[in-house]
């Protein structure tokens, strides 16, 4: 059943491309030094990694109120009142992701759909590369994959004050941003006085907006020169 004065703010894509997002960077995590056919799987963690950061990526601009970046980035002085006073511009709590949020939604974006364009031009350094690799050198390649190692470190980082500041709302601040980011629902307690939900996910759109995107990538990736067997 659901909680009494609930009110739906994050739609049904917006919570599927977050823990979506969260088991492809898991996995390209378990895979990425592992040998043999585990490379191939890293491949697809890369894949799904570029395409739902991509796919949210869109979603900021035509997707449902509370999941388009208008809604919820704000510039330093509305940041500096959040910080103060915990609230938005009209002093009362917020809908969807607040201003620090915010900020930490661009960054994780923007390094995941970097990580995973690094990764397309990377290699193993010992016989396997990305699908991209026959557009670079070898030392180009042997570079990207510096960065894509190096970005990896700095995108944990960035998972983990992710994961704590949830952990910090949930027992600091009596404010669980968790379970609304699965059930979609927040409770009227933490909404302001006579919100109301969103009345559609839009999931359709969204859909359609994956599968232009994979298609897309299917053809870049399928059309890419093939890497040479005497580039080590």
């Amino acid at each position: 059943m659901a909680e009494q004065g609930a009110r739906k703010v994050w739609d049904l894509p917006v919570r599927v491309m977050h823990w979506g997002l969260m088991l492809a960077v898991t996995g390209a995590w378990l895979t990425r030094e592992l040998e043999g056919d585990w490379f191939a799987w890293h491949v697809r963690c890369g894949y799904a990694v570029l395409l739902l950061a991509a796919t949210r990526i869109v979603w900021g601009f035509v997707g449902t109120r509370h999941a388009r970046f208008s809604d919820f980035v704000r510039g330093p002085r509305a940041i500096l009142r959040y910080l103060r006073e915990g609230t938005g511009a009209d002093g009362q709590r917020i809908v969807g992701h607040n201003p620090l949020g915010a900020l930490m939604v661009l960054a994780l974006l923007a390094m995941l759909l970097a990580q995973a364009l690094l990764g397309l031009f990377a290699n193993d350094q010992v016989m396997s590369t990305g699908p991209l690799f026959g557009y670079v050198s070898a030392e180009t390649s042997d570079r990207l994959t510096s960065l894509h190692k190096q970005l990896f470190d700095v995108i944990v980082v960035a998972i983990v004050v992710h994961i704590a500041a949830a952990l910090f709302y949930l027992w600091a601040r009596r404010e669980n941003l968790i379970l609304p980011m699965i059930t979609g629902r927040k409770p009227g307690e933490m909404l302001p006085p006579g919100t109301g939900g969103i009345d559609s996910s839009r999931t359709l759109l969204a859909v359609a907006i994956a599968a232009v995107l994979g298609a897309l990538l299917w053809w870049v990736v399928r059309n890419a020169p093939e890497a040479s067997l005497f580039a080590f």
